[in-house]
């Protein structure tokens, strides 16, 4: 039984002595095993690495695609409804002051080629009598110049019937009283042919203002919105200070053409003053010369 036990206890020695000298190699093995498994873990980092840059590169694109579709439509689309109602104002008083640019012209072509009839047709008139005939016909209804004829023809036609004497020394008198007469029908004129001049004098001075009132308060709403979302980026302010800016611009387009139409329609109006007075001056004379006959 002794000789049993020593085995047992010799066996027991050798076996661990034999896996004493064996484990440098299993651990010489199991080495690789850490490296292997790091490469494992940094494959899917080293191929998740270039996600960022993809990331970033997809995040630029809606933004150029947005911008390349901003034009004056969708600006105005976009702007606060503030500035859109300074827009619609600016773009209507636009219109207005080129429908009554065709309506002054139209006004002022008929009425030139009216009153170079109506003064061919006066020069032939041989009494008071044919002046006033003249002048209220139908042909030259509603003509400045005409109606001033009439209106001194009248007048001496109701001194006339009041008795009076219109000859002689009277005579001053009554063309006193037919200048006057004149004079009343002149104020007339000048408030007619400066219908709408004050709608095209406020269009041109307070348009620009108007427009720049829009851009300033589009412009404080983009800053707003820059401290709110905390970005400098241009693709993202551009479009809301451009929204701004168009209110300018309308305004400018609405006030430039007026202020070209006020000054044009001015030396028009003055124009034709000249020529009323002239025309007036050869009314008093052709007057005088009647008086003078006994008339």
């Amino acid at each position: 039984m002794l000789d049993n036990k020593l085995k047992t206890t010799f066996s027991a020695l050798f076996g661990a002595a034999a896996l004493m000298m064996s484990a440098p190699a299993f651990a010489q093995d199991a080495a690789p095993a850490a490296p292997a498994a790091a490469d494992a873990a940094a494959a899917p980092a080293a191929d998740a690495a270039p996600a960022a840059p993809a990331a970033e590169e997809s995040a630029d694109p809606p933004t150029m695609k947005n911008a390349g579709k901003l034009n004056v439509g969708t600006m105005f689309m976009d702007s606060d409804p503030v500035v859109k109602v300074i827009m619609i104002g600016l773009a209507l008083a636009s219109v207005f002051s080129w429908a009554l640019l065709i309506v002054k012209i139209l006004e002022f072509n008929a009425l030139n080629k009216a009153s170079d009839g109506f003064v061919e047709n006066f020069r032939s008139a041989k009494s008071i009598n044919d002046m006033s005939r003249i002048a209220l016909s139908e042909e030259y209804d509603g003509n400045p110049l005409a109606d001033m004829a009439a209106a001194a023809a009248q007048e001496i036609e109701l001194s006339k019937q009041a008795g009076l004497a219109i000859t002689g020394e009277h005579r001053d008198t009554t063309i006193d009283r037919a200048q006057h007469a004149v004079s009343a029908v002149q104020a007339t004129l000048a408030r007619r042919l400066s219908g709408g001049m004050q709608y095209l004098a406020s269009v041109g001075s307070n348009g620009p203002f108007i427009g720049l009132f829009g851009t300033v308060y589009g412009i404080m709403n983009s800053f707003i919105g820059i401290a709110n979302t905390n970005t400098t980026n241009l693709a993202v302010v551009a479009p809301g200070i451009a929204e701004a800016l168009l209110a300018t611009g309308l305004g400018l387009f609405a006030a430039i053409p007026s202020v070209i139409f006020y000054n044009y329609f001015q030396t028009r109006i003055s124009a034709y003053g000249a020529r009323s007075e002239g025309f007036v001056a050869e009314l008093m004379n052709a007057i005088s010369r009647q008086l003078d006959k006994g008339a």
